[in-house]
């Protein structure tokens, strides 16, 4: 399915200009070999600090006892590429475009709690662009942001009625469109977590997931007063309230003029949606009150086929044959999922088997395996 198609299936497209990055030159893959980065439970080093500008390519590996994450960000905290879900003995790669010079920050976060155990990059070299002179990965990009400035619209319009509905005191009606308000938010949320200031965590933190220092806010803390309290209190309220400054601070974000992604960033935020399914749709911890999980699983998936749609022009020149591969791998995931549904969505996870769960897990590593290809194949 094409990105127009997808979106037009979902919300509106928003056009926005052509030219979206002014930089000197065309980036390339720099031609040293990988930063080999050996993450443990103690531990985050790299074999070398010192990178150039371009698309640098980092193949991680842990070798702790707790699953791991990896992430390049900028030294205000953007996120620039990450990569989740690496189990103990695996190894990731992650590929990222660094196109300005100057301080970057490596950062492993064992267990994926905390505030993890950084390194910091220097990266030196004129600034550079992948799309500088290359069509399709500019129009990719254009169609990503597209994509991605219609949900936070559809975004902000479902959760102003999520928040009337807790302002009104109405349990059932915000039980309702709890996960219809989450939908738009999960088939974009690498983005929401490639900006600074926590963004991402005070909108979608888990419970389990929390540190002795964090403050829990955003939807799980809403969704644990609705579901295990039964109840709308004024701190109820409070949150939601901060849910919607916190959302729209995520919404202007994306409509400013300032914002752009890379072509790897749309690859990687492809196989990271699929990460999220792993980590958390899969096992039952993402919405563990209210059991909606099947209802992220789906949007992950949208949102996902929606990034590889985007490159579709590039993939097709680059690798013909890899976007009828995924395609036919993401038609699989859906029709299994689509087992499931009841009404307008689906039966509450609770009531999938552990057997069910493992056939859904066993074909998301397929695809899996299928788009982590994508970030390479595009970086050529």
């Amino acid at each position: 399915m094409t990105l127009k198609k997808f979106a037009a299936a979902i919300i509106p497209t928003i056009m926005v200009p052509s030219a979206l990055v002014a930089c000197a030159d065309k980036a390339d893959v720099n031609s040293s070999a990988a930063i080999q980065v050996t993450a443990t439970d103690e531990k985050c080093e790299l074999s070398s600090t010192e990178l150039s500008t371009g698309t640098n390519s980092f193949e991680v590996t842990n070798e702790g006892s707790k699953i791991n994450e990896f992430y390049v960000m900028t030294a205000a905290g953007r996120v620039e590429g990450e990569v989740e879900n690496i189990g103990p003995g695996a190894s990731r790669t992650l590929m990222v475009e660094l196109r300005d010079a100057g301080d970057y920050e490596a950062l492993c976060k064992p267990g994926m709690v905390g505030e993890g155990i950084s390194q910091t990059l220097q990266v030196t070299g004129d600034s550079v662009s992948s799309v500088e002179g290359d069509e399709a990965l500019a129009e990719a990009v254009d169609n990503y942001i597209s994509y991605v400035r219609a949900q936070a619209d559809n975004l902000h319009d479902q959760s102003e009625k999520f928040i009337a509905a807790i302002e009104g005191g109405n349990v059932e009606e915000a039980k309702a469109l709890f996960p219809v308000v989450r939908t738009p938010y999960e088939r974009i949320e690498p983005v929401a977590e490639a900006f600074p200031n926590d963004l991402d965590p005070r909108l979608d933190l888990r419970e389990a997931d929390l540190a002795d220092s964090d403050e829990w806010t955003g939807f799980h803390r809403i969704e644990k007063d609705l579901w295990v309290d039964g109840k709308i209190t004024e701190d109820t309220k409070a949150m939601a309230k901060q849910l919607g400054e916190d959302l729209d601070e995520l919404v202007e974000g994306v409509n400013s003029d300032e914002f752009s992604v890379t072509p790897v960033q749309i690859a990687t935020g492809a196989q990271g949606l699929l990460d999220e399914i792993a980590t958390g749709k899969i096992t039952g911890e993402e919405d563990i009150f209210s059991h909606t999980d099947l209802y992220d699983f789906q949007a992950n998936l949208e949102g996902s086929r929606a990034a590889i749609a985007a490159l579709e022009t590039p993939l097709e020149e680059r690798s013909p044959g890899t976007l009828d591969e995924i395609n036919e791998r993401f038609d699989q995931v859906q029709e299994l999922l689509n087992k499931y549904r009841e009404g307008d969505g689906f039966i509450s996870y609770d009531k999938v088997t552990e057997p069910q769960r493992k056939e859904l897990s066993a074909a998301l590593d397929h695809l899996t395996e299928a788009v982590a290809q994508v970030q390479g194949i595009i970086a050529k």
